[in-house]
C-alpha cells in the first residue's frame, strides 16, 4: 500500500489482450487490498461492512463483491465526504490532493466533490494513454474542448486536459456555457465554431448534443472544418442515427473520412468505456483499475452475459474518492466474450445504455422513450427536439396525460416534419403527440445548460 509499488504489481503487459483468467486473478488481488484499505480508511464502506457483518476476509475475490449491497448515487450525494479515504495509512505522495472535480449536485444544491489524489491522477494518465490507442488520439492532434466552463470543475472539462497531456496532443478551450460570472470569460456557440476553424482542430470533444449543435451552426456559418477528422462525444446517449447525422455534417464542412468516437463513463468512475468500431460495444479499457458488473436492481444479484441489468463498477486501486459496487443508473447488457472486431478480451457493454427512467407510463401504456428518441434522431431536418409528458389540463389533478414533442426546424420543413413525427410517434410509442415548433435555444440553450434535456416529465407526483 505504498507509492513504491511497481507497475508489474498493478497491471499486466498487453492487458487488454490477456486471457480473462489472468485478468480476473489480477483484479482479485487488487480488490483484496482495496477492501482492506476501505475497511480501515473509508468512512462509508467501513460503516457499511460492519453493518452487514462483513470483514475483509469475507471479500477475497470479485465474486464475493455480491455480499455488499450496491451503492447508489443517493448514498453518495447524501454525504460525499464519507466516500473520501481518510487516515495516515498511505505516504503523503499518494494522498496529496491533485485536484477536485464535481458531479451532480447534492440535495442542498451544492455539487458533489470527487477528490483526486496524486496516485489517482497518475493512474488516470496511464489509463488515458491506453485509451488513446483505441480511440486514435495522436500527439499531432489539436483538440477543441467543447465542454462548458461551469462554476465548478466539471469532470469531463478537467479530464480533457489530462487526456491531451497523456499523449502530448494540443488542446484549445472554447469556454462555452452559462455566463453567470462577473468576469467576461465565456464564449458563444459562434465563437466556438470560429475557434475550431482558427486552430484548425483535428478533433472536437464535448457533450453529444452540444457537439452536434456546433456542427449545425458551423454549416449555417459556412465554416471550414477541413482539418477535422474526429468528433468525440460523451455525457448523454447518442443513437446510431444521430452519429450518422454528425458524420454527414462533418463531411459537408470539409472533413475527410470523418469519425465519431462514442464514449461512455461517469465522473465518479473516473475512466471511459469506448467502442473500437461502431456497434461493437463499449470496452472496459482499465480492468486493472475498475471492475464492472451488471446486477438485477430488484434483487442486487449479479447477472450473466447477455442479461439486461444495472451497470455497476468497483474501484480497484483508487486512493481518493472511492466507490465499491456503485450503480451507474443505466440499464445495459454486458459480455465478457472476446471482441470479434479487435480481439480485446476486456468486458464490453453491448447495448446503448438506457437510463432507468427512460421507460415511462403514458395514458396507461409503457413507452420506451429511448426508442422514440432514436426515431426522432433519424429525421435529418430536425435541429433540436424535446419530449414532454404533462397533464392535458394542469389545473385538473386527475387529468389525462399528454405527450408533447417540441421541435426546432427551418420553416420550409415544418409541415412535412410535423406529419412525420406524429406518425412515427404513434407507431413507436402508441401515443398520438401534440407538436410545437420553437427556436433551438428554447429547447437547448448552451449558455444555460451543459447538455440538452431530451425528456421532461411535468406530471405531478401521485402518491
Amino acid at each position: 500500500m505504498t507509492w513504491d509499488k511497481t507497475l508489474e504489481e498493478l497491471t499486466l503487459p498487453n492487458l487488454l489482450y490477456q486471457p480473462q483468467e489472468k485478468v480476473r486473478a489480477l483484479q482479485d488481488r487488487l480488490l483484496r487490498e482495496q477492501i482492506e484499505v476501505c475497511y480501515r480508511a473509508h468512512p462509508f464502506y467501513e460503516k457499511l461492512m460492519k453493518r452487514e457483518g462483513l470483514e475483509p476476509r469475507h471479500i477475497q475475490t470479485t465474486d464475493d463483491l455480491v455480499r455488499l449491497p450496491p451503492t447508489t448515487k443517493q448514498d453518495f450525494l447524501a454525504d460525499p465526504e464519507a466516500f473520501r479515504m481518510r487516515g495516515d495509512i498511505f505516504p503523503p505522495e499518494v494522498t496529496t490532493l491533485w485536484k477536485v472535480v464535481y458531479t451532480t449536485g447534492t440535495t442542498t444544491g451544492r455539487p458533489a466533490p470527487i477528490y483526486v489524489c496524486a496516485f489517482d491522477y497518475y493512474a488516470y494518465l496511464y489509463g488515458a494513454a491506453r485509451r488513446a490507442e483505441l480511440i486514435d488520439i495522436r500527439d499531432t492532434d489539436v483538440i477543441a474542448n467543447l465542454f462548458p466552463l461551469t462554476p465548478f470543475p466539471m469532470g469531463a472539462f478537467s479530464r480533457a486536459t489530462d487526456e491531451a497531456a497523456a499523449v502530448g496532443a494540443s488542446i484549445a478551450f472554447a469556454h462555452t456555457g452559462r455566463p453567470d460570472s462577473p468576469f467576461p470569460v465565456h464564449h458563444t456557440v459562434d465563437e466556438a465554431v470560429r475557434l475550431v476553424e482558427r486552430h484548425r482542430a483535428t478533433l472536437i470533444w464535448g457533450v453529444a448534443g452540444f457537439v452536434r449543435r456546433v456542427l449545425v451552426r458551423a454549416e449555417e456559418m459556412g465554416a471550414d472544418f477541413s482539418r477535422l477528422r474526429m468528433a468525440m462525444i460523451t455525457g448523454e446517449a447518442s443513437s446510431k442515427a444521430m452519429r450518422a447525422d454528425m458524420r454527414r455534417r462533418m463531411a459537408r464542412l470539409g472533413a475527410k473520412e470523418p469519425k465519431v468516437a462514442n464514449r461512455y463513463g461517469s465522473t465518479e468512475q473516473g475512466s471511459s468505456m469506448v467502442e473500437c468500431v461502431e456497434g461493437a460495444g463499449f470496452h472496459s479499457l482499465a480492468p486493472d483499475q475498475v471492475f464492472h458488473e451488471v446486477f438485477d436492481p430488484a434483487t442486487s444479484k449479479r447477472l450473466g452475459d447477455g442479461d439486461t441489468g444495472m451497470l455497476a463498477f468497483t474501484h480497484l486501486i483508487r486512493r481518493g474518492t472511492t466507490f465499491l459496487r456503485y450503480a451507474m443508473g443505466d440499464m445495459v447488457t454486458f459480455t465478457t466474450a472476446t471482441c470479434p472486431h479487435c480481439g480485446r478480451t476486456s468486458p464490453r457493454v453491448t447495448s446503448q445504455p438506457v437510463r432507468s427512467g427512460d421507460i415511462l407510463k403514458i395514458k396507461g401504456t409503457l413507452v420506451n422513450i429511448q426508442a422514440l428518441k432514436e426515431q426522432l434522431e433519424h429525421m435529418p431536418t430536425i435541429d433540436e427536439y424535446q419530449i414532454v409528458v404533462r397533464p392535458q389540463d394542469p389545473a385538473d389533478p386527475f387529468s389525462m396525460d399528454e405527450l408533447l414533442v417540441r421541435l426546432a426546424a427551418r420553416p420550409e420543413h415544418q409541415a412535412a416534419l410535423a406529419e412525420a413525427v406524429v406518425a412515427e410517434t404513434a407507431r413507436t410509442a402508441h401515443v398520438r403527440p401534440r407538436i410545437a415548433f420553437v427556436e433551438k435555444n428554447e429547447i437547448f440553450d448552451p449558455t444555460i445548460a451543459s447538455k440538452p434535456r431530451r425528456v421532461i416529465d411535468e406530471r405531478p407526483r401521485r402518491d
